[in-house]
């Protein structure tokens, strides 16, 4: 989870006309000397949270709370935020869901800027962290319901709308990104859903209209074009990632080059591999890790590839490779779970071709 995204409270309203149409990295209008400015010690639960060390993150928010370390309210909330996400990352659903219901209604007056203007003069607005808001929208899908899953998210969604056309009549330019990119991460996690039930409708009708907003957002576009595969349209799943390449050419996308690069690539892989051409597939993910060596989609993706080529053994060395040389990126589920796979083939193999020559 990217935690950039999240909402540690709304923008100053005081702040006149030029200062709005700065950005928020511009020293001369960021009031914040560092991350730790916005809350106590946030630097190390983003650094434990990027490592993966959850349990860490829960031993520290334990201390913190009983040596009274935090000392203003939204610093409450971000902890809680971590606490909670800790929680839901080990599993223990219950425990993030009784996290949870100790809060009031986010849009309850005590977390409000406002209701404490001593502390926060001349804020306002809600200090409720996005993230939370989204935690608290998923978690009931890791409880086995699904439905209040879906109903939290489209409040969501409705929420982030509404903040979005407010601030697009401010013409607070930094704030109307942000907020765009909230709309998408929101759509994409209720795609996700109806995705994962065979929904393939909705999750099409949702990702059109978000492309239909912004037309130059390579991350829809490819979202777009892998629900149409879904759907067995090999054509519009092309179209859709052609369209990639050519904001690729025109220099007109948001992300990185490299990362802009790379998503050119796995979409051109993934044509590949669904014509089961595994073998172009394959050297379309080196080229994505030969640039950037933490593309763990392109590693997995690559040993799957290998793996459907019957070459067990260098599908396995790929994963172990990425797990010694990237283990923050590679040490996910996903990888994982296909390096358990990938030995238990082998040792089956072993078992049969042993049994085959006892014979």
């Amino acid at each position: 989870m990217e935690f950039e995204n999240q909402e540690h409270g709304e923008e100053n309203r005081t702040l006149n006309p030029d200062l709005r149409n700065q950005s928020i990295s511009d020293p001369l209008s960021n009031q914040l000397g560092s991350v730790n400015d916005l809350c106590f010690e946030i630097s190390s639960l983003q650094d434990l949270a990027f490592r993966g060390s959850w349990r860490s993150i829960l031993d520290k928010i334990s201390r913190s709370r009983k040596l009274s370390l935090l000392q203003k309210p939204h610093e409450h909330l971000i902890y809680l935020c971590y606490n909670v996400l800790a929680l839901t990352k080990l599993r223990k659903f219950i425990e993030a869901s009784e996290e949870l219901d100790t809060l009031e209604d986010f849009e309850s007056s005590q977390y409000k800027y406002e209701t404490y203007p001593q502390v926060y003069p001349n804020r306002f607005g809600s200090m409720v962290p996005f993230t939370l808001r989204w935690i608290h929208a998923e978690l009931p899908m890791r409880l086995g319901n699904r439905g209040e899953t879906l109903d939290r998210l489209y409040l969501l969604l409705d929420f982030v709308r509404e903040k979005l056309r407010i601030k697009e009549l401010e013409k607070f330019d930094v704030s109307v990104e942000n907020w765009r990119k909230r709309e998408g991460f929101v759509i994409n996690s209720i795609s996700n859903h109806h995705l994962s039930n065979k929904e393939f409708g909705v999750c099409l009708k949702l990702l059109k209209d978000l492309v239909n907003k912004n037309e130059s957002d390579p991350l829809s576009l490819s979202k777009l074009g892998y629900i149409q595969l879904q759907f067995g349209d090999l054509e519009g799943s092309k179209n859709s990632f052609n369209l990639i390449e050519n904001l690729l050419k025109d220099g007109n996308y948001s992300l990185d080059e490299v990362k802009m690069k790379n998503l050119v690539n796995r979409n051109k892989a993934l044509i590949y591999l669904v014509g089961k051409d595994y073998i172009s597939a394959v050297r379309e993910y080196d080229e994505c890790i030969e640039r950037d060596a933490t593309d763990v989609v392109a590693v997995n993706n690559k040993a799957l590839c290998l793996m459907y080529l019957r070459d067990l053994t260098d599908s396995i060395k790929v994963l172990e490779s990425a797990l010694e040389s990237i283990p923050t990126f590679a040490l996910n589920e996903t990888v994982v779970l296909l390096l358990m796979i990938l030995i238990r083939l082998v040792l089956v193999f072993k078992v049969f071709n042993e049994e085959a020559r006892l014979l």
